[in-house]
């Protein structure tokens, strides 16, 4: 059952898209374009990074985005005293067979919610590391694969609170994305408000997808063409960031291609086969700006807000 194609044709997979995005609108108001932006992450083949403040719903969107997926779902809540341990897994001795097992963690799941990833200490953040990085996890000299499709939700609270670990720069580019929530609009929230328990909505919703269609989805999108002047214009905006003076460093090549990963999800989610350069304006924020580190922090605190001003000035080709 789990070899059998989910789509007979291309339209299939758009009228799942479409109703993703339905869905989960219905559960997270007021942010469509967040939204997409989880489910481009997913199809692209990356891992998404969430940061915002307490309350604005980033673990109701993991939740709800996991069950429309078809995704068997782990919630891990990072404290302070958590261990690599208990996230990787143990290896134990069993005195029946006298044999040393290995006892799996949560990590071993499709669909993880790292819940404030920041208030876990730097040694169990790096735990994480190869996981994500590599889809396996070494224990013990023996390497353990991990289910595939895997995909990794991260929450982070704003890192001026209280009893946070910023993530180092080489833990931050693990993250294909990074997003914000914010605040919903007066109109949505009044909505909210009136509306049923958003915890029991989750409940309600039904898979729209399998580990086997999401598969079948992330081939469509490596197909989604890319014409030259759409290459050249990626190349434009990482060259800008290296040379505008305006950053420390620049975007990377890993960041460029995980740019072009993502302009390409977001433009199969969109049902088009090619690139357009405004699905390339519509991620760079999101892959860029948490890559980034303002040469005058004082002047600019937020490098998504300048990265967004540098795109604004890049000419389209």
């Amino acid at each position: 059952m789990e070899n059998k194609p989910a789509f007979e044709r291309p339209d299939g997979m758009h009228n799942a898209v479409s109703r993703i995005l339905d869905q989960a609108g219905g559960v997270i108001l007021d942010k469509p374009r967040q939204i997409r932006a989880t489910l481009a992450c997913i199809l692209a083949g990356g891992h998404l990074l969430i940061e915002d403040e307490p309350g604005t719903g980033k673990t109701t969107l993991a939740q709800a985005m996991a069950v429309l997926l078809g995704l068997d779902f782990q919630r891990i809540q990072c404290t302070s005293d958590l261990l690599p341990g208990d996230i990787l897994g143990v290896t134990v001795f069993d005195k029946e067979s006298g044999n040393f097992s290995f006892h799996q963690g949560p990590i071993f799941s499709r669909f993880i919610l790292l819940d404030e990833i920041n208030r876990a200490t730097p040694k169990t953040q790096s735990g994480l590391m190869q996981a994500m990085a590599e889809r396996m996890v070494s224990i013990d000299g023996r390497t353990h694969l991990l289910p595939e499709p895997f995909f990794v939700v991260a929450t982070q609270n704003p890192v001026d609170a209280a009893g946070t670990y910023p993530l180092p720069e080489s833990q931050l580019d693990r993250f294909l994305m990074r997003i914000r929530l914010g605040l919903p609009s007066p109109r949505a929230e009044m909505e909210l408000l009136q509306g049923e328990n958003r915890s029991r909505m989750i409940r309600d919703l039904e898979p729209v997808l399998s580990p086997q269609a999401i598969r079948e989805m992330r081939a469509g999108v490596k197909q989604v063409h890319v014409a030259d002047p759409v290459y050249t214009y990626i190349l434009n905006i990482l060259q800008d960031t290296r040379k505008s003076g305006q950053f420390r460093t620049g975007l990377s090549p890993r960041a460029g291609l995980a740019l072009l990963a993502c302009a390409k999800a977001w433009a199969f989610i969109q049902g088009r086969d090619y690139v357009l350069p405004e699905d390339v304006q519509a991620v760079t924020p999101w892959v860029g700006a948490h890559r980034l580190r303002p040469s005058d922090p004082e002047e600019y605190a937020d490098p998504l807000r300048l990265l967004q001003d540098r795109i604004a000035e890049i000419p389209i080709p």
